[in-house]
This record gives C-alpha cells, structure tokens and sequence, in this order.
C-alpha cells in the first residue's frame, strides 16, 4: 500500500485532474505515524465493526480493515470514491458508500445505518466503532448524533478541530465549557489524545487540530432519564452560559412555567442568587433537568 505523503497525493491528484475540494473540508492526514496512532487509539479488535465518515483516498481505512472485522466507510466526493476504490479493492471486508453521511444536521442518512445493522448482525459479540478524519464542517453533528442514533457506538475516535476537542473534553467555569461538554460527557469518557499542527495534513487548514477519542458509559447514559429533553434543555439554558442560571431558565421555560413557578421548582437545589450555568457539573445538571421535567414535561425547544 503507498503511503499518503503529499508528494505521493499531489502526484495521484495531477493524475486524474482534480484538486482537493474545500467546501467538503478535505484536508489529508499526511503523517503516517498519526494514522498509525488514530487505529491504535481506537483499540480496533476483529469483533469491531467501523464505521468512518470520510473515506478520503482510503489510507486510513486501509489500516482499519487489516485489524477490524468490518469497515463501513463513507465518502461523499465522487472523484475520490473512485481513487480510494482501488486502494480498497483487495480489502474484502470494506463496505464503501458513496453519498453524504447526514441526511441533515441531526440524523444520519439510514442508508448508513442499514450498513451498520447488517454488519452487527453478523456476531452478537460485534461492537461499532467510529474511527474517522472528520471534516471539519461536520465534526460536530457527527459526535453528537452517534450519541442519538439507533446504534450506539462503544467509542469514537476522530480528528477534529481542535477548539472542538477542548469544548468536548472542558470543565465549568472553562471557557470552553457548554453544551456540547455536557453532552459528550453526561455518557461518555472523554480525552485529547493528541494535538496537531496544521502541517500534518495536505492542504494545511488553518487551525490546530486534535486526536479526540470518547468512550461510551452505558452507567452514565441510564442516568439520563430522558436523554432528548436533557440535550434540549441544556442547550436552551447554555444559549447565555455566562448569564445568571435563574434567567437563563426563566427565558427558556417563558412559554410553560411563570418565574415564580420556576423559583419553586429550583428551590430544592438551594442555588444562590448569582449562580451561573457554566459552573453547573453534569450531575447537578440531571438534578435540575428532572425538577423542570417534573413541572414542563411537555416542553420542547
């Protein structure tokens, strides 16, 4: 397999006339001792299956299918589903798919999922993976809905940018702390595995990038009684983080509970007066979710 230098991708690019697409965030991991470290992050054992959302020119992938039992790999540009195709083509438990992973910002395309279900299937003892390059200008839907969707993953590895990896893994009171950190984190276990300069990939992006890698807990996710209200509220009450808690709640509950209501229900939390949403942890969180629940079941964002 020739590895993925940017000499060797300039020359395949000139090959077939075509150039790297911004508007599909392609930027190509060029160091292979990165890609090494990607798969051996994800810890990948033949009961895995992997589902990476961004095939590229199939080096990564390539990698994956020769520790996984199964790879379903996703690519959206025409040009290099064909390139990766014959990268690809003696790897006879690849699964590639040729469209867009999303069918909008919060669900996968099912076709996707049928791929995914058919592999798991296989074996009970079968676990999905999500080990990916994530283009940047979907790193973020990507996370959040393999948290959402109908098959679970046991954990994700991906490249992303790297202010996104310092909001999934911050604290409270961090600047990077909101909804997103309480999402990742009211289920999984999250780390920065690595930061990436821009030169390890060809074109360079503009930013910093890093190795995130999220490793689902099935105790933390059965302590979210309702996790779509959870993810709702949270987002609606982290829209001003900085705002005092008690305001944030009142303009968020304004259609179903009045502020005297809202004092009642949060009572019991014992909150001072200049409480702030970035201080909250995820347990304090769940406990005032379920005590707004209680009162505004109904509620949506």
């Amino acid at each position: 397999m020739p590895r993925q230098t940017k000499s060797f991708l300039i020359e395949r690019f000139r090959e077939v006339g075509i150039q790297p697409a911004t508007r599909h965030g392609q930027n190509f991991l060029i160091d292979l001792n990165l890609q090494l470290l990607i798969v051996d992050s994800a810890d990948l054992s033949p009961q895995d299956v992997v589902l990476e959302i961004g095939t590229g020119t199939g080096a990564l992938t390539a990698l994956m299918a020769q520790r996984a039992g199964a790879v379903i790999t996703v690519e959206i540009d025409g040009h290099l589903f064909e390139l990766a195709s014959e990268l690809l083509l003696e790897h006879e438990n690849v699964t590639m798919l040729k469209h867009d992973a999303l069918k909008n910002k919060n669900t996968f395309d099912q076709r996707i999922m049928d791929a995914v279900g058919l592999e798991l299937a296989k074996d009970p003892t079968r676990r999905l993976k999500l080990v990916a390059n994530l283009p940047y200008n979907i790193a973020t839907p990507v996370l959040s809905n393999m948290l959402t969707c109908e098959y679970i993953p046991h954990s994700m590895v991906a490249t992303i940018q790297n202010e996104l990896a310092d909001r999934i893994v911050a604290r409270p009171w961090s600047k990077d702390y909101g909804a997103l950190s309480v999402w990742m984190q009211c289920q999984a276990n999250t780390e920065i595995v690595r930061i990436m300069a821009p030169g390890v990939f060809w074109p360079p992006p503009k930013v910093e990038s890093a190795i995130v890698r999220i490793v689902v807990d099935a105790e933390r996710r059965a302590q979210v009684p309702d996790r779509h209200y959870f993810h709702q509220f949270v987002k609606a009450i982290f829209i001003h983080r900085r705002k005092f808690l008690r305001a944030n709640i009142v303009a968020a509950m304004k259609a179903h509970l009045s502020k005297a209501e809202v004092d009642e229900a949060i009572a019991p939390m014992d909150f001072s007066p200049d409480t702030r949403t970035e201080q909250l942890d995820v347990p304090t969180l769940l406990k005032l979710t379920e005590l707004i629940r209680a009162r505004a079941p109904e509620w949506t964002l």
